[in-house]
């Protein structure tokens, strides 16, 4: 079965080179691939390819799945090569075309896994960071700074509990191993820390209606309402630059309708909260607020 449009096409192809209907239209002898192939290998390998400083082509057996397979290695190769791939070849999902990208335990598979490396050493430092600044009296604030905090008492426990003596020295290999598993909790939103290490108290998963999902939805993130998220430090500069932006852009716009100045505002409000809780965190005599 053919579309209408297709046998339009057909009869008038036909009527072009003069053809009854059924015979071939545009090869007279074979026209499969192999012989495409190899005709196209001998043109190249031959005198009128070499003039032209073309590469020749080696000797062997090809097949257009061979081809498909070389091509797409070479889009992957690219920035944003992969998914390059899968739109050039039509694949229904990015799975395929990583698997003609790369053959399983590939450079493919190879970037990935040093990207997870990467990203877990990352997190390990942060948390080591902040677990640093709560023994400096530099406190957590959020929701979630109540528990974090309950965290790093107990790696205190653990930490004093092994220790032998003086002899003994707490250096940052050993303070790395007792936080490793609070550190695979962490996933940093644009403005906070989320420990993500229950997915029943994911103020994100229960916006989604996904309360089972195995990780957090960063981009639906309300760090100053979920209680597994954390602000610090070095996040006081990213709520302020937020803050003034929304006074000076919306609030700051006598135009603005009420109802987008009632949004604004309470933009406005949770941004200068969250600032005045980071302050207040980092004096060691103040309870984060929650």
């Amino acid at each position: 079965m053919v579309t209408e449009d297709v046998h339009r096409a057909i009869a008038t192809a036909e009527a072009l080179v003069g053809a009854a209907p059924g015979e071939r239209l545009f090869a007279k002898a074979s026209n499969n691939s192999n012989s495409r192939y190899t005709a196209l290998r001998a043109w190249v390998n031959g005198e009128y390819g070499q003039r032209l400083g073309l590469e020749p082509i080696p000797d062997g057996p090809i097949n257009p799945r061979a081809l498909r397979r070389t091509l797409a290695m070479a889009i992957a190769q690219r920035p944003h090569g992969l998914m390059a791939v899968k739109l050039h070849l039509k694949h229904a999902s990015v799975a395929t075309a990583e698997g003609y990208a790369a053959r399983p335990g590939g450079h493919q598979a190879v970037f990935a896994a040093e990207v997870a490396a990467e990203e877990e050493a990352e997190h390990l430092r942060l948390t080591v960071a902040a677990y640093e600044d709560y023994q400096r009296g530099i406190l957590p604030s959020g929701q979630g700074a109540r528990d974090l905090i309950g965290a790093f008492k107990a790696v205190d426990q653990v930490l004093e509990r092994h220790d032998a003596g003086p002899v003994t020295v707490i250096d940052d290999r050993r303070v790395e191993r007792v936080l490793k598993a609070k550190a695979k909790t962490l996933h940093l939103g644009v403005g906070n820390y989320c420990w993500f290490s229950d997915p029943g108290k994911a103020l994100c998963l229960k916006i989604a209606g996904t309360p089972d999902a195995a990780e957090p939805l960063m981009g639906m993130c309300d760090s100053a309402r979920c209680p597994q998220a954390t602000h610090h430090p070095q996040h006081r500069q990213i709520w302020a630059d937020h803050a003034d932006n929304t006074q000076a852009v919306f609030l700051g716009n006598p135009r603005l309708s009420k109802p987008e100045r009632a949004r604004a505002q309470a933009a406005f409000d949770r941004a200068t909260r969250i600032v005045a809780d980071i302050d207040a965190a980092g004096h060691p005599d103040e309870e984060p607020r929650s």
